[in-house]
């Protein structure tokens, strides 16, 4: 009977104008993944400031302007991998993120180094041919020792990264991921924060190696100098960072609109 015909689906299949571009008749889901957590505390500012306390409230505040927020008509929203303190294995953050087929995760963290001389904020993207510098080989080792703390054995877990990385899907991952990076940098650069690098950074982050999602890791400052603790402390400033990462995801969907691809709600 003609009252049981299904109404035509627009996000099946779309007229070829130019509003298919950007609109996409979905929600898009961003993936934030504040670092660290429960028995893992991350880095710890001289005065005693948790790594995992200050990315969690950068992460709530970053989520409240997703969730206010559209694109090309479409509605946003953030999904936590960790809305309190508690641990999250790595390998579990990046499942969660592909569970909900985000279309970006980012993950949040605030380096520390042996010296407190160190400063200014950094982005990283995943590397399949070894790390941009020895500075990042070294801040993916550390990052990537997160499950060790929590007890959890990544080595099986490994070798079906390892086949993932072999997908030719993780090669375009990267090129959005550096596209993403580049836009946040310029949004840091906007607010005027320091920065460590000019440039994405690359390296093997156990958290980034989602083949099918542009990935991220912030390094919004370093924890372990002084001057930036007191700053990441700081409402207002929390607040500028959590405004230039909003303003990176728009610029990036800007210029690299998410697949009409169809979603479950």
């Amino acid at each position: 009977p003609l009252a049981a015909r299904p109404a035509p689906a627009r996000s099946q299949r779309p007229e070829p104008n130019v509003a298919t571009a950007t609109r996409t008749d979905r929600i898009i889901i961003v993936a934030l993944d504040p670092g660290h957590g429960g028995e893992d505390p991350g880095a710890i500012g001289p005065n005693g400031t948790r790594e995992k306390d200050i990315v969690l409230q950068v992460a709530r505040r970053l989520r409240d302007r997703i969730n206010g927020s559209s694109l090309g008509g479409n509605p946003m929203r953030a999904f936590m991998t960790r809305d309190d303190d508690f641990f999250v294995p790595l390998q579990v953050r990046v499942q969660k993120a592909r569970r909900v087929q985000a279309d970006l995760f980012i993950s949040i963290h605030a380096d520390a180094f042996t010296t407190p001389a160190a400063r200014g904020a950094s982005v990283f993207a995943l590397s399949q041919n070894g790390a941009s510098s020895s500075a990042a080989r070294w801040m993916a080792n550390k990052e990537n020792q997160s499950d060790q703390v929590g007890g959890i054995s990544v080595g099986a877990h490994e070798v079906q990264v390892q086949r993932a990385l072999l997908d030719m899907s993780t090669t375009a991952q990267i090129k959005d991921s550096l596209k993403l990076g580049g836009a946040m940098l310029g949004e840091f650069r906007r607010i005027g924060a320091r920065l460590h690098k000019g440039d994405v950074e690359q390296a093997g982050f156990a958290v980034l190696k989602a083949p099918d999602i542009p990935s991220v890791l912030v390094e919004t400052a370093f924890i372990s100098n002084p001057e930036e603790e007191a700053k990441l402390r700081n409402v207002a400033y929390q607040e500028d960072l959590a405004d230039a990462l909003m303003k990176g995801i728009q610029r990036y969907f800007s210029q690299n609109p998410p697949l009409a691809r169809s979603r479950a709600l």
